[in-house]
């Protein structure tokens, strides 16, 4: 399969409902499920790459969180939030039928996973194995103000190439990308707007970000930390080694409470890696796949 299958699933919101997109590879009657999620201001097309590699494994599952992509946008911003992602994917994974997933989640994505994997019922967690990519309990706050100053900025580009250019500018610390690396990271990104193009996210998931004071993030470290150390999943956490948000005392810490993470980290990189290198999807694979 060269190219991913576009579904939807509703999902409940203090105001009614929203649909939430998912891209789907692989065969359906794969009990084996994937869940990707990307980062605040990505998409599920990110893992379009890691995704052809693991179809033959798994039913790769990559969601739009709401207010991204080709999901719906909604009318509170302050329903942009973690607690609310961890509810739509609930319902996302009762609409796969499965009783356990694995999970790869980058920067937000690895919060929402978080948060999924500290959830229990009598039969345990339903995350099988996590990947934390880039993020843990504690971020840092200067890679908060610095994805601030980008994120909900009106933007329009006249062609893909330029858009390429401009997110290039915002997003070097994802590695080094071949052009046509980027340009297919990229076109996902855009939505047609006029003569050219716009950002693909609602504007108003900016809000709650630059909502956060430092009361609120020094609960909100107490409480991930809370959650992490309910973890009993094998967990691996990449890390790029030069990330501005993920420092590296935190990933040691990680090393050595709740789970105990593997921990694997890419020169060259910084917050986040996109796991389209070759050498990155290897980590991930090898890791996913272990018996």
């Amino acid at each position: 399969m060269t190219e991913p299958e576009l579904h939807h699933v509703r999902c409940i919101d203090s105001r009614g409902l929203h649909r939430m997109a998912y891209w789907e590879w692989g065969a359906r009657d794969n009990p084996r499920v994937l869940v990707c999620v990307h980062g605040l201001s990505r998409q599920g097309r990110d893992f379009d790459t890691l995704a052809r590699d693991l179809a033959p494994d798994y039913r790769v599952i990559c969601p739009d969180i709401v207010g991204r992509g080709s999901s719906d946008w909604i009318a509170d911003p302050a329903a942009y939030a973690i607690p609310n992602y961890v509810a739509d994917i609930v319902t996302l994974v009762a609409r796969l039928d499965v009783e356990q997933i694995d999970w790869v989640g980058t920067s937000m994505g690895g919060l929402i996973g978080l948060g999924l994997a500290a959830l229990t019922t009598q039969t345990g967690s339903p995350v099988r194995r996590l990947v934390l990519n880039d993020v843990g309990p504690t971020i840092q706050a200067p890679a908060l103000a610095r994805i601030g100053a980008y994120l909900g900025q009106p933007a329009h580009w006249s062609s893909v190439d330029a858009a390429a250019d401009a997110l290039w500018e915002i997003s070097k610390s994802f590695g080094p990308h071949t052009r046509e690396q980027w340009l297919e990271l990229t076109r996902p990104q855009l939505k047609p707007d006029g003569d050219g193009y716009k950002p693909h996210y609602d504007p108003a998931i900016a809000v709650a970000v630059r909502a956060i004071t430092p009361e609120a993030a020094a609960a909100g470290e107490a409480y991930l930390w809370q959650l992490y150390d309910r973890l009993s999943c094998p967990t691996l956490l990449l890390r790029g080694a030069d990330s501005d948000l993920l420092s590296s005392a935190t990933a040691r810490a990680m090393t050595q409470r709740g789970p105990r993470a593997q921990l694997r980290e890419f020169a060259g990189v910084g917050h986040a890696p996109m796991l389209v290198q070759a050498e990155q999807r290897a980590v991930v694979r090898e890791f996913l796949l272990r018996s």
